[in-house]
């Protein structure tokens, strides 16, 4: 079978993981998402996968509690952590072989972050959960997904959501918005439109690195477009 992408980043909301719920992780989710990616992952895809941590803490709404910026994105970078150890062990209840790799120090849970090591990891079909965003405050996980896919060399961001591609209005709240099938990165910024932050797009236009959103709540789609087949809306 000839494959369109042979290593890609899948990069994943935080609020995906609470499926129907309003908080948390839903574990008939982390099973729907953990079946999607073991189809990908037995076609000897390499698959490295940043997860958001908004399900349990965001770093950006701390403040209105009067925590400080760094001390919230802090506590969000470890949220994220939280998820991926979660969505690791639900792969590795599939008999997958997966990593957790943390830009913050936490040797009894996690990997320190290494690249030469994470692309190791990937050449031996390991997939590599990258954890703790960029390590650093002030930096979404969505930039940590641009700079972690150009270190590994990925063939594109795959941007799970909960709708079907990138549209010109909110189609959970407008049942007339217009999806795009294709956009440049040019695109994205003049319509302002809410793909990644700006300086994730702006690391994907100067690297050359597609994104590719799709949803990730429909089953078999993440197979689809590795075939190569019309999902989603593909920025390049």
């Amino acid at each position: 079978m000839e494959l369109k992408y042979k290593r890609i980043l899948l990069k994943l909301s935080g609020e995906s993981l609470m499926g129907s719920q309003n908080f948390g992780i839903d574990a008939d989710f982390l099973e729907h998402l953990s079946t999607e990616i073991q189809a990908v992952a037995e076609l000897n895809v390499q698959i490295g996968i940043v997860i958001g941590g908004g399900n349990i803490y965001r770093g950006l709404s701390a403040s209105k509690q009067g925590i400080d910026r760094v001390t919230g994105d802090l506590m969000g970078m470890l949220a994220t952590v939280i998820n991926s150890l979660a969505l690791q062990n639900a792969l590795e209840r599939k008999n997958l072989f997966t990593r957790v790799q943390s830009a913050i120090m936490m040797d009894e849970v996690a990997e320190p972050f290494i690249l030469r090591r994470a692309r190791r990891h990937l050449e031996k079909n390991r997939i590599v959960i990258f954890s703790a965003g960029t390590g650093s405050p002030y930096f979404t996980t969505d930039t940590a997904a641009a700079l972690r896919a150009i270190e590994i060399n990925a063939d594109l961001i795959i941007k799970g959501t909960r709708v079907d591609g990138v549209y010109d209005d909110d189609p959970e709240k407008n049942p007339n918005a217009k999806m795009f099938n294709q956009l440049t990165f040019a695109d994205v910024l003049e319509k302002n439109l809410r793909v990644m932050d700006l300086t994730a797009i702006t690391l994907c236009r100067e690297n050359s690195l597609p994104i590719l959103v799709f949803n990730m709540n429909k089953k078999g789609n993440l197979l689809k477009l590795i075939q190569g087949e019309k999902v989603g809306t593909i920025i390049s």
